[in-house]
């Protein structure tokens, strides 16, 4: 790794304390491992000639398909609609840092959030039927016997609702949603993993936050 000019390190400096106010879960040694890790990934898109404000989807993506060892794109897409809270199509500094806070330290109330929000695939602040059986068509492997699938997959969507949906206007709101969990918190992932688990959160805290070499 290249050494840091006085003024890199000023900024690096800058950015550790700015974030370090606005963020919660991680202390200011964490916060500068996080932020040299987003400038590296992007230098390394900005040397593949895809220049941007911020982190794109495609790098995003290969980060969490290499390192969180995520398959399913739908959940990919909506992970990555998660960490873009603006909106903007790319992943800035503060919306990495607040995004991993929660994937790898989260709360039981902000991974909740989260879920929802990759959930709700047109981010209309609800969960349809037809969002739920997309995303469980894109989580349940076919086996070759079944002769329809999509049926088997319609069942479970309506079993589903009908313990989820608790004010019964046939989509999930934030609210159905947030209640089933602190119900049952195995409703948190139902429709598709969309955090790591503990063992690939330990492996990606023990990469990013080493001590570096001497």
């Amino acid at each position: 790794m290249m050494e840091m000019t006085a003024k890199s390190k000023k900024v690096l400096h800058a950015q550790v304390e700015a974030l370090s106010r606005k963020v919660e879960h991680f202390n200011k040694t964490e916060l500068e491992s996080l932020i040299l890790m987003f400038n590296s990934l992007m230098a390394e898109q900005f040397s593949r000639g895809r220049p941007a404000n911020g982190l794109k989807r495609g790098k995003f993506r290969g980060l969490l398909q290499g390192t969180f060892e995520m398959t399913n794109a739908v959940m990919m897409d909506g992970v990555f609609r998660s960490f873009d809270k603006d909106g903007h199509g790319v992943i800035i500094l503060e919306e990495w840092i607040r995004g991993l806070a929660v994937f790898l330290r989260g709360t039981l109330d902000e991974k909740i959030r989260h879920t929802f929000r990759v959930y709700d695939l047109n981010n209309d602040k609800f969960i349809s039927k037809d969002e739920i059986f997309h995303m469980l068509k894109h989580s349940f492997i076919k086996w070759p016997s079944e002769e329809d699938p999509d049926e088997g997959i319609k069942d479970v969507v309506e079993i589903t609702m009908k313990k989820m949906d608790l004010d019964h206007d046939g989509m999930l709101s934030f609210d159905d949603f947030q209640k089933s969990v602190l119900d049952e918190n195995l409703f948190l992932q139902a429709f598709g993993p969309c955090l790591p688990d503990n063992t690939i959160i330990a492996k990606f805290e023990q990469l990013a936050f080493k001590e570096p070499e001497q």
